[in-house]
């Protein structure tokens, strides 16, 4: 049996070493083979086992029992892994803003237009503030034969505090403007060089006003602005104008009610009438409020009110008094979220006139006005507005409005030979008639933010107006449309762009008869103002955060349209300036 065992294995060694030196060579040759005699194999005999062994598989099978150690020892590392870190972000820098600022530039005509802003605090929560502006044109308006240079000068100064449940600020403002009364009507009347040179066209006003507001967080009692203002002129004319609106804001029953109120009293004189037959005063105070109640409700909004005003005038001795109603209802309803939203309303009050708020609109007014309030019996209006993609809004809204005693300018009449010389009474100047006028509109806006780089807009409004007394709504235009376009064309450059279109106006003027007739014969005819377009363009460069240089070009059109009947306004004006922001 031992050998057996110690054999075997040699054997089959000897067997795969010959096998395997016989495979390692590559060329054995070639022999012939001649067989005589074909092998005949035979088994040899082999010692064969007689009996079968005896195994214990008791003892071959049991397993042993294996234990597992672990052996652990600190092992000594000098590797330290990096700190994370945030991948980095280009932030721009952010631009430093300054307290102040100073503007200075000049153009033809020859203009001058500068602006100075300062302001400063005063410890936590207190600040002072002033604005300092001029703007004047020597003129030259061709074909004018009168002077028709305008100053206009003004500085405002504000203090006040803000605190966490109140803010307070009281303002002081002083104005002086020069203006013209250049509109001679020379195409229509013959006037002689020693008639012109007698006119004295020229008129100022000076405005003094003093106000404040007060506000407040948590109270009932929300905010409360008044005002005092004494707006006079060069030829003795005089108005006094006080306010006081306090507001209040409630709220009762899960609701939200607010009140406002409203003192407003206007009173001043002229030295004469525009005949120079007697003088003119004039008076009025209006007490009003208009309480509301605002219900929500998921998308709906509506606000229920009505106001409710007295008032009581006099005009040379002649006293008024008069209580007023109207609606004050608004409503709107998200249709689509913010994308598209639904509004409607109609609203009303008693609109306070001035002397001073009529010549804002028309400087060139004479000092011989009836001044009185507007009855806005009701404004009827529904519109929509929304979102046509992330960045472009847009607004449409139909109303009807319903005026009693609105201010109308209308071209005051030449009479030949007036008791009155002064230099407004040439056909040269504006006075107000008051007609009730009803006015539909429709009015459109879109606006565009493209990016922060680039923004457009553009609006358009057509009215149509019909008039109780008068036979136009005078110098109301049925057309206006405006567009405007800023764009920054890297960090340096900047451009902007304003277009506005007004349509045609009407106006009545005084005409003289061709006939050679002694004195001469004078009719009054009404006239159409033509349309007009005007395109007024910027071009500006930032030296760095303090410095920028601008160039500004008005009306480059170069359309010399009359803004009123017998009134050209400037060509192209061209004004060069530069802007610096400082701290102190």
């Amino acid at each position: 049996m031992k050998n057996i065992k110690i054999y075997l294995p040699l054997a089959i060694a000897l067997f795969i070493s010959q096998v395997s030196l016989a495979q390692e060579e590559d060329n054995i040759g070639s022999e012939v083979v001649n067989v005589v005699k074909p092998y005949t194999p035979a088994i040899s005999d082999a010692f064969k086992v007689k009996e079968t062994p005896v195994i214990d598989d008791d003892e071959n099978t049991q397993k042993e029992a294996i234990e597992y150690n672990i052996f652990s020892f600190p092992v000594a590392s000098t590797f330290t892994p990096a700190k994370g870190k945030a991948a980095g972000v280009d932030k721009a820098e952010k631009e430093k803003l300054y307290r102040n600022y100073a503007t200075l530039g000049f153009g033809n005509y020859p203009t001058i237009n500068a602006e100075l802003f300062v302001t400063e605090n005063f410890g936590r929560n207190s600040y002072i503030g002033g604005m300092l502006r001029h703007l004047s044109s020597q003129g030259g308006i061709k074909d004018v034969v009168l002077d028709d240079k305008y100053y206009n000068t003004s500085l405002d100064v504000t203090y006040g505090t803000r605190d966490r449940d109140m803010s307070w600020n009281v303002d002081l403002g002083i104005k002086n403007q020069i203006y013209n009364w250049y509109g001679l009507p020379v195409e229509n009347i013959i006037f002689t060089e020693d008639m012109i040179n007698a006119i004295d066209e020229k008129q100022s006003y000076n405005t003094i006003a003093l106000g404040g507001k007060l506000s407040l967080t948590d109270s009932y009692f929300s905010e409360v602005s008044l005002q005092f203002k004494r707006f006079s002129d060069a030829l003795s004319s005089g108005e006094n104008r006080f306010f006081v609106k306090p507001n209040f804001d409630i709220e009762a029953f899960d609701q939200k009610i607010k009140a406002n109120f409203i003192i407003d009293y206007v009173g001043g004189s002229f030295d004469k009438d525009y005949e120079g037959l007697s003088d003119i005063s004039y008076s009025t105070i209006i007490f009003g409020t208009k309480p509301s109640i605002l219900y929500q409700q998921d998308d709906l909004s509506v606000q229920l009110g009505a106001g409710v005003f007295y008032s009581t005038g006099k005009f040379n001795g002649t006293s008024d008094s008069k209580i007023f109603v109207y609606p004050n209802v608004k409503a709107s309803y998200k249709i689509v979220g913010d994308l598209l939203i639904g509004y409607a309303g109609a609203e009303g009050g008693l609109n306070q006139n001035s002397y001073a708020d009529f010549v804002d609109q028309n400087p060139f007014v004479s000092p011989t006005l009836y001044v009185a309030p507007t009855d806005n019996k009701y404004d009827i209006y529904v519109g929509l507005k929304g979102k046509l993609a992330n960045s472009v809004a847009f607004n449409v809204k139909g109303s009807y409005n319903n005026e009693d005693g609105k201010a109308l300018f209308t071209s005051n009449p030449y009479i030949y030979a007036n008791a009155n010389t002064e230099g407004y009474t040439n056909g040269n100047s504006f006075g107000v008639v008051y007609d009730n006028v009803k006015t539909i509109s429709i009015f459109g806006e879109l606006k565009a933010d493209f990016s922060k780089s680039l923004s457009l807009g553009i609006n358009g409004t057509y009215n149509n107006f019909s008039t109780d007394y008068e036979t136009e709504a005078w110098n109301l235009p049925q057309l206006n449309i405006g567009a405007t376009v800023d764009v920054d064309f890297d960090e340096k450059w900047y451009a902007g762009a304003k277009v506005f279109f007004v349509g045609e106006r009407k106006d009545r003027i005084t005409v003289q008869s061709l006939a050679a007739v002694f004195p001469p014969e004078f009719m009054t005819e009404e006239v159409t103002l033509d349309s007009y377009f005007d395109l007024n363009m910027h071009v500006g460069y930032k030296y760095n955060d303090r410095l920028t240089a601008f160039l500004k070009g008005n009306n480059l059109a170069s359309q010399q349209y009359n803004r009123w009947a017998n009134y050209p306004v400037q060509g192209i004006q061209i004004l060069l300036g530069a802007n610096y922001k400082f701290d102190f």
